[in-house]
């Protein structure tokens, strides 16, 4: 049985990004083509729209640069994408680093000044708290 990986949608291609972006990771492409890797998008299993306001964590919320509070969408897609995690059996997931979803160690600080701090986005939090180990990917 081959090992199932959770893999951030952007690093496969996928443009998702708030910006209607991706970052494609020709590894993660690959490992997606031979079924290893399923990719999701937390923040748009959340209902939030691509391309969207670049978002970071403000103390116990997520806000959008213009102040929009986030928070329920980022909740909602974390857990949705938790539930494709668990259902997959996925055991490890590759995830966009510096995110206020996908971080992990390092996330944009909230200031949307591109300083940095340390913690994890919500999804990486809860794919921790469930024993799936997560990797950031530049």
């Amino acid at each position: 049985m081959t090992k199932k990986v959770i893999v951030s949608a952007c690093l496969a291609g996928l443009n998702c990004r708030y910006d209607g972006d991706n970052k494609k990771r020709n590894d993660i492409v690959e490992m997606v083509k031979r079924g290893e890797a399923i990719p999701v998008c937390p923040e748009q299993l959340g209902g939030l729209s691509t391309p969207r306001e670049p978002a970071e964590g403000v103390e116990e919320k997520v806000l959008t640069v213009s102040g929009r509070d986030v928070t329920f969408e980022y909740n909602k897609g974390a857990a949705e994408a938790l539930l494709i995690a668990q259902l997959t059996g996925a055991t490890e997931a590759l995830l966009k680093s510096k995110s206020p979803m996908c971080g992990a160690g390092l996330v944009y600080d909230g200031t949307f000044s591109g300083k940095m701090k340390e913690d994890d986005g919500i999804f990486t939090k809860l794919l921790k708290e469930s024993s799936i180990k997560v990797t950031p990917v530049d």
